[in-house]
């Protein structure tokens, strides 16, 4: 299958999915198309290896940002992306949910499995807000820590004991035939401690669901699928464990006027015959509120770009700005008066062929084509 296929569709998860989504249509179609399932079908095992590389991309919130940017030239000449050994971190996904809690359910221990959890939060911007950044507020709906037992989910007064099942380590292992399973702890669900009296306002888990407004400071330069990252302001972790991120992603609206690449800035510009044969200016209105005067040169055809060096957008988190390229549309009068007519009736009357070559060129090829 080719590489060039579009993560979300081999997934086939809206590019809005979150992580639990992703990761359950993943397993979904690991399991279908997984060769064991599909003894010496070639074409299976390719979108096995298809969608292991999508969801080794997707699973990963920077590579995400990253393919959400770029697309798959984010992960060219060696930048990642699938294939190869990366195959095999996907494959243990499966083999977590084919057997459960074994080794907890998590990866990187019981601390690892206790922080909270990531958010995804997107916020749509103009072009003339990331040509000059922005600070903004945003309002989230997260589980925060409980104010009344600061986090620890046990009643004022109180705390939690370590748990007796489990000795404190929050795992227990268990002999599976010739395996020995290692797993979290039934009693303290992982968390190596029990508590007696529980918080009435938290209930015993340390957090409770608050809306929270943060100030969101977005730098002049920013572009589709740019990601701010905002350390702690996810979800609280919990019991006092530590809290997830907060990932922003900005999303550019579409402008009146101008398109983008990167940093270039375009545009199309009508222009009247007269002025594409005798040569002139025309004003464009440039995002940072300038007016920027383009030279026509003479004779110019329609197709053509000019470039504005520096008019174009500023270079994330560097110096400078990139260019405006000005492309020309060569309007031609659907409305004239008797006078205009009776000049071009005129003007056809002295042409001699040479002030139009490409006309001349092309009407000599037909008559030596044809006869």
């Amino acid at each position: 299958m080719s590489t060039q296929t579009d993560y979300y569709e081999l997934l086939e998860c809206e590019r809005t999915a979150d992580a639990g989504t992703i990761k359950s249509s993943y397993r979904k179609l690991a399991m279908k198309y997984h060769p064991d399932k599909n003894a010496g079908c070639k074409d299976s095992e390719g979108k096995f290896k298809a969608v292991s590389e999508a969801y080794d991309v997707l699973k990963d919130p920077q590579k995400r940002a990253a393919y959400d940017r770029f697309g798959h030239t984010a992960f060219q000449n060696g930048g990642g992306g699938g294939g190869g050994a990366q195959d095999f971190g996907a494959f243990s996904d499966i083999f977590e949910s084919v057997f459960g809690e074994f080794m907890g359910g998590q990866r990187g221990g019981r601390q690892a499995a206790r922080r909270g959890a990531d958010l995804r939060y997107d916020m749509e911007v103009t072009l003339e807000e990331a040509f000059h950044g922005k600070a903004s507020e945003i309002t989230v709906d997260v589980s925060a820590l409980c104010d009344t037992c600061d986090g620890t989910g046990a009643r004022s007064g109180t705390r939690a004991k370590t748990c007796q099942h489990c000795g404190g380590q929050g795992k227990v292992r268990a002999q599976q035939g010739f395996f020995v399973v290692e797993r979290a702890c039934p009693v303290c669900q992982g968390a190596g401690e029990v508590i007696a009296d529980p918080c009435p306002d938290c209930r015993g888990d340390g957090r409770v669901e608050r809306t929270k407004t943060l100030s969101v400071n977005v730098p002049p330069g920013v572009d589709e699928g740019t990601r701010i990252r905002m350390s702690g302001e996810g979800e609280a972790g919990p019991r006092g464990a530590p809290a997830g991120d907060l990932y922003i992603f900005l999303h550019v609206k579409r402008h009146a006027l101008f398109e983008r690449e990167g940093t270039t800035l375009f545009a199309r510009a009508p222009i009247s015959f007269t002025t594409a044969s005798l040569g002139g200016s025309i004003a464009i209105p440039g995002l940072d509120g300038s007016s920027h005067e383009i030279k026509i040169p003479v004779g110019i055809q329609s197709g053509k770009q000019l470039r504005q060096r520096g008019a174009g957008m500023p270079v994330l988190q560097g110096r400078g700005n990139g260019d405006l390229v000005i492309q020309i549309e060569v309007e031609t009068p659907t409305k004239l008066s008797l006078r205009q007519k009776e000049l071009l009736e005129m003007f056809r009357e002295t042409e001699t062929g040479d002030e139009c070559p490409a006309s001349q060129g092309f009407f000599a090829k037909l008559k030596g084509a044809f006869g």
